[in-house]
């Protein structure tokens, strides 16, 4: 039986999931990623089941820190906000799970500040919208994640030289990962990327031995609708 090893890019997950299948509360996100983690081990290679050797969950506490906000002229506290409170429930019950490890960076918070996005840039320079115009949608909060790539590759990297599995699936939409992938892959392990359905450059092709997710898209196969098991 193969042992597999799960590697979640957490910040990844949060914002595909959303995207997908809409917010929910702490506990019903978590118990999501951990049936979705599920699926991929209850998928079978042929006639090679799988065992699951642990979920590896990569992500930062969330930003505790005043920041201004150009568009509303004020200061936000996130320590107070709704958002600081789901997140720190979020990992607390992730911490819970059986099989969970989650492994924490840190955010650049001194380095936080609120942003226009591009297309609102591009869409100002073109004449398309007035500085009137501008709304909440228009800016996002720029904070840089320390720490978290690095232990991505070092435990891709640990696995692999010590031969604790057989194959490595890693959650995640970002290319960063491709030297540790061809080490792991150099070693003999498996490893399969799962981009939840996201677009990925087609050179990544060649770094990876397999591109699954475990649902087509639809709220018919959101992991919320599949029975309840122990990893």
């Amino acid at each position: 039986m193969a042992k597999t090893a799960i590697l979640v890019d957490g910040g990844f997950y949060r914002k595909r999931a959303e995207l997908l299948w809409g917010p929910m509360s702490p506990i019903d996100r978590a118990n999501e990623l951990r049936t979705y983690c599920r699926a991929h081990i209850n998928t079978r290679d042929g006639a090679h089941s799988r065992q699951l050797y642990r979920v590896f969950y990569y992500d930062c506490p969330p930003i505790n820190k005043k920041i201004f906000h150009p568009l509303h002229d004020r200061t936000i506290d996130f320590g107070k906000t709704d958002l600081f409170g789901w997140a720190n429930e979020f990992l607390d019950q992730l911490k819970k799970q059986r099989k969970f490890a989650v492994r924490l960076g840190r955010l650049s918070e001194p380095t936080a500040y609120y942003a226009l996005r591009s297309d609102t840039i591009k869409s100002l320079f073109r004449g398309k919208k007035t500085v009137a115009e501008l709304n909440e949608h228009d800016f996002s909060l720029s904070v840089e994640q320390k720490g978290v790539d690095m232990k991505i590759g070092l435990d891709i990297a640990s696995l692999s030289y010590k031969k604790q599995v057989d194959q490595i699936i890693l959650i995640s939409g970002d290319s960063d990962f491709v030297p540790a992938a061809k080490l792991a892959r150099r070693e003999g392990i498996d490893f399969i990327l799962d981009p939840m359905w996201a677009p990925i450059k087609p050179d990544l092709f060649e770094h990876i031995d397999g591109l699954r997710s475990p649902w087509r898209k639809g709220e018919q196969n959101h992991p919320k609708n599949l029975c309840e098991e122990d990893l």
